[in-house]
């Protein structure tokens, strides 16, 4: 389904979409869970012609007959109960399977805006603990209101034909009880959503407070952590408290109906039989479809409690799904195809919210082949700029070409497919040196990672690791150093070899002998290239034919090395800066 039509839909309509690919599944699960509820009716019926026409004529052959057929039954029971359980619960993983996959594609989908808003930990428990409940309502639900509805509303008939008065005692109660049932869900369904939200929050404090472990080591704040997560895992413990309290309310009140009802049967019954209207054996019965019945019943209880638990982590599901992505492809986007790597910024403004204007009117024109810096203070939008022109974020006013071609006119993949890019915050994924150098190209054969490694420096190093190319570098390679997760980051540009660069201070965590060493790799790789390089050391933008400085969201100024000193303007004094530092 697309987002337009998760919109439109109801959570039911959005729910049973998933039934459909495996709806042959779902109807072995409902027609063994109909038979299982058909033996449990036939039983007491059968036991009742047994008692009242059977062992009164001392049909010996006959009553063992229907005894063993009966015992039969129950063993066909045992085996479709294996069915239900064994294939119901395969139907329900494969739908919560198809739901995670539909999620997890959609949050690809999704812009920077989206995580930047939204916590790690709080994804990773839409994408866990509320599809497992959704798993569990999807198997559960169905077959349970199918087995309690089919096993009340046929017992109801089979005890009408018996002794209706009686009957009509029971039809009387359950409705009561089921209304309770459904004036509590409500407040169940609540606080059960109370309960996903605060885990999730937990999910959020655990990995932030696990990923930033060594910045709380190092500066002796671990019982501040400590504390940060007592506090949540508090609110965790009251939100919990509170469901339970909801669902100690619905067991209590089974409990009572339960016992109601049995007593309801006795006291009507005897006195049915002592008015001459009943005999014993009807009682027996009626005693039987009421053990019959407390199966189904208590099933309609537990069905409210997995029904709010499950409703809640669907409304966390399509809550996700109804989300736009902030950059969509166009419908008519065409494909980026032989980049010359014209790159044209057109009277371009950008603000991430509407109180703040990160560009203002920019316009930039850089030639195929061109190596082109951006510098300037702190937060005056260069990295913005460039994030622009991949699309990770759309203009607010302008527009932005690549090859005469605008940005928000091509497929997304296929723009940035010709962009590399080398952040300043660079991510190494959980694998080995050779998987994360690969991720540049997922097809490439270990010779060429091996040539990319060698072109960034990072070669000598990965040799002399433990396990060279296959050495697992661990949870955003902590197991590496800063200038080692640099030149790997690096590596990946090298073997994705684009027409186009972008070097958001790329070469930052390097020492200056292997930044030497890594700018004269740039040098090279820029040849024919289109490059911007975003950097505040000035000493790596000595290639850039020209040098744009960014200063409070414009360009401030814009020309060669030494146009910019002479000028004596914001270039010069960053310039004289650094110089007199070093």
């Amino acid at each position: 389904m697309t987002t337009k039509e998760y919109q439109s839909r109801g959570l039911l309509s959005i729910f049973l979409h998933f039934f459909g690919p495996h709806r042959r599944l779902f109807a072995l699960d409902m027609f063994c869970a109909l038979c299982v509820a058909a033996i449990d009716l036939v039983w007491p019926m059968v036991s009742r012609s047994a008692l009242t026409q059977l062992l009164p004529a001392n049909a010996y052959t006959a009553f063992f007959t229907v005894m063993g057929v009966m015992l039969l039954a129950f063993c066909l029971r045992g085996g479709l109960q294996y069915v239900v359980t064994f294939w119901g619960h395969t139907f329900g993983i494969r739908v919560e399977t198809d739901i995670r996959q539909a999620l997890f594609d959609h949050i690809q989908t999704l812009g920077f805006d989206y995580f930047t808003k939204n916590r790690t930990g709080e994804l990773m428990s839409r994408l866990t603990t509320d599809l497992w409940e959704m798993s569990e309502l999807a198997h559960h639900g169905p077959e349970d209101l199918l087995i309690s509805a089919a096993t009340v509303i046929g017992a109801l008939v089979v005890l009408m034909t018996i002794q209706w008065r009686l009957a009509l005692v029971i039809a009387l109660l359950i409705p009561i009880f089921l209304a309770v049932v459904l004036t509590r869900r409500r407040a169940m369904r609540l606080a059960s959503q109370e309960v996903k939200v605060t885990a999730a929050e937990i999910n959020a404090d655990i990995e932030s407070s696990l990923s930033g472990m060594r910045t709380a080591k190092a500066f002796a704040n671990e019982p501040v952590e400590v504390e940060k997560f007592r506090r949540s895992n508090a609110r965790y413990r009251q939100h919990k408290r509170k469901f339970y309290h909801e669902m100690g309310l619905f067991l209590s009140v089974m409990e009572v109906f339960l016992s109601i009802l049995s007593v309801a049967v006795i006291a009507v019954g005897g006195w049915l039989i002592m008015e001459d209207r009943m005999n014993y054996i009807d009682l027996i019965t009626f005693s039987m479809y009421i053990t019959t019945f407390i199966s189904p019943l208590r099933k309609i209880v537990f069905f409210s409690e997995q029904f709010a638990s499950g409703l809640a982590g669907l409304r966390r599901f399509a809550e996700v799904m109804r989300t736009e992505p902030s950059v969509c492809d166009a419908p008519d986007a065409e494909e980026l195809t032989d980049v010359r790597g014209e790159i044209d910024v057109q009277n371009v403004s950008f603000a991430y919210t509407e109180e703040t204007e990160v560009l203002q009117d920019v316009s930039l024109r850089i030639a195929a082949g061109e190596t082109v810096a951006v510098v300037g203070p702190s937060g005056g939008g260069k990295t913005t700029l460039c994030q622009l022109i991949p699309r990770f974020y759309d203009v607010t006013d302008g527009a932005i070409t690549v090859d005469g071609k605008d940005v928000r006119k091509l497929t997304q993949s296929s723009l940035r497919r010709q962009i590399g890019i080398v952040q300043q915050d660079v991510f190494l994924f959980a694998d080995t040196v050779m998987e994360n150098i690969r991720y540049g190209r997922p097809d490439a054969t270990a010779e060429e990672v091996a040539e990319a490694a060698k072109r960034a420096e990072i070669y000598d190093d990965i040799m002399a690791m433990p396990e060279g190319f296959d050495t697992y570098v661990g949870e955003r390679g902590v197991r590496l150093s800063g200038g080692q997760k640099q030149r790997i980051a690096i590596a990946r540009i090298f073997l994705k070899n684009p027409p186009i660069l972008i070097l958001d201070e790329a070469t930052s965590s390097l020492d200056s002998v292997t930044e030497s060493k890594i700018q004269r790799a740039f040098d090279e790789l820029a040849v024919g290239r289109t490059t911007m390089i975003i950097a505040h050391r000035l000493s790596t933008i000595r290639a850039a034919s020209r040098i744009m400085v960014i200063a409070d969201g414009v360009i401030a100024e814009s020309g060669t090395h030494d146009e910019l000193m002479a000028l004596g303007g914001v270039y010069a004094t960053l310039y004289r800066t650094q110089t007199e530092v070093r």
